[in-house]
């Protein structure tokens, strides 16, 4: 609760500073309360959605990913226009402290605001603004589909030319549009890849997220399979259940929908052989480990049991930070790890060759697309399928990976 007030409070806040140059840009008084109105509709619909709903704000739903939306981006565009007044009125300050002791009049006088700083403050806080808004109506089913082409010494030569296609973060329990998600899955199977490998956050919370769209996730196809693990959100942390056993029962009804709707082999420390013409590759699939406090289910001993130290190997698992802690110190060589997770947070900049960068990266190590590290080893983190809280994308667009596999030649 005090997170959310304190959230509120700084909205509030930055909204009133603003508010002060919007008034001095234009005398007409329709432009500030343009402002004032949108400014109070957007915190009004957010305390409704979470604080007056018949759920008592315990459930994600579409409405409130949406209310928090137009608060981010409102409150960013509020942000840059009081980034210009504050610097101005710092400046302002001096100047009416030179005037108070420097000055023949010897009074505390400041120059008024400069109405080309107003609009200059305005048309660029603009620019964000409709970025956001682009995002969330746009981005967020802007699917991408990126390819690699990995290389491999010991890769069995059945396997050359093998191709997987990842898909990770889901968060189903976001989504508003059947047409784009169908459109989605149609790209995936597009890819006519060999196997599909899923790494994990199908829901945000709950297993009823998937009511209306699990019959859409069953269409996907690939001649060998399709294979799953858990993400963190997968296990309904995040929500509050009236029991211990009602928290159970969901996840248990996850699993079930996976495998019997959705026809995902779930992996759960588990471990598969993918064969053709007479060889195999082995597929690891962890539960979820991360970090810090994120759940740490996963447990890569159980997982490879039943391989051998000398196979291809691919690791599913869902947080990135498994790779460094856990995955390259391990005995086993594990060739390729899976990840997701980090979204790349659904915002950034990317211009492949010139710049990959987004805010995330001061959290992970690893946050989007290829990685190589200790022997050779290499981890793909996927961007994810989907969103979460913030309902868009913007710059860091959702994501469908495909990999070649391919037999390195000397």
């Amino acid at each position: 609760m005090m997170r959310w007030i304190f959230l509120l409070v700084i909205y509030v806040v930055l909204s009133l500073y603003a508010f002060q140059l919007i008034k001095n840009l234009s005398k007409q008084s329709w432009v500030w309360v343009t402002y004032t109105a949108i400014t109070l509709l957007i915190l009004l619909n957010v305390i409704y959605q979470f604080w007056f709903e018949q759920d008592g704000g315990k459930v994600l739903t579409v409405a409130k990913s949406y209310a928090m939306g137009f608060m981010l981006s409102w409150t960013i565009f509020t942000l840059v226009i009081v980034v210009f007044a504050l610097s101005e009125d710092i400046v302002r300050f001096f100047i009416a402290t030179y005037n108070k002791f420097f000055s023949t009049e010897q009074k505390f006088t400041a120059p008024s605001r400069r109405k080309f700083i107003s609009t200059i403050a305005v048309g660029l806080a603009a620019l964000p603004f409709a970025g956001m808004l682009y995002g969330m109506y746009r981005g967020k089913y802007n699917y991408k589909v990126l390819k690699y082409t990995l290389e491999f010494d010991d890769l069995p030569e059945a396997f050359d030319g093998y191709r997987i296609t990842q898909v990770s973060d889901i968060h189903c329990g976001s989504f508003d549009n059947h047409e784009k998600i169908a459109y989605g899955i149609d790209l995936i199977n597009q890819q006519e890849s060999d196997v599909i490998l899923f790494t994990g956050d199908l829901v945000n919370n709950r297993a009823v997220e998937l009511d209306d769209w699990q019959d859409l996730f069953s269409k996907l196809e690939a001649k060998d399979g399709k294979f799953s693990v858990l993400g963190n959100h997968d296990y309904g942390d995040y929500f509050e259940w009236n029991t211990e056993a009602e928290k159970i029962a969901n996840l248990e009804d996850l699993k079930r929908r996976q495998r019997e709707v959705i026809g995902f082999d779930l992996l759960l420390n588990e471990s598969r052989y993918l064969e053709k013409n007479g060889q195999k590759i082995a597929l690891v699939g962890v539960e979820n480990w991360g970090s810090g406090h994120f759940k740490k289910a996963g447990d890569l001993q159980k997982a490879k049991e039943n391989i051998q130290a000398d196979d291809f190997k691919i690791l599913m698992s869902h947080d990135p930070s498994h790779w460094d802690a856990q995955v390259l110190d391990d005995d086993y060589h594990f060739h390729i790890t899976l990840s997701g997770h980090t979204h790349g947070m659904q915002f950034g900049i990317e211009i492949p060759g010139w710049v990959k960068w987004s805010p995330v990266k001061w959290r992970y190590k690893h946050w989007a697309g290829i990685y190589s590290g200790k022997n050779d080893q290499l981890i793909n983190v996927n961007r994810g399928f989907g969103y979460l809280a913030f309902p868009g994308r913007l710059g860091i667009w959702p994501e469908i990976t495909v990999i070649e596999l391919k037999k390195k030649t000397v």
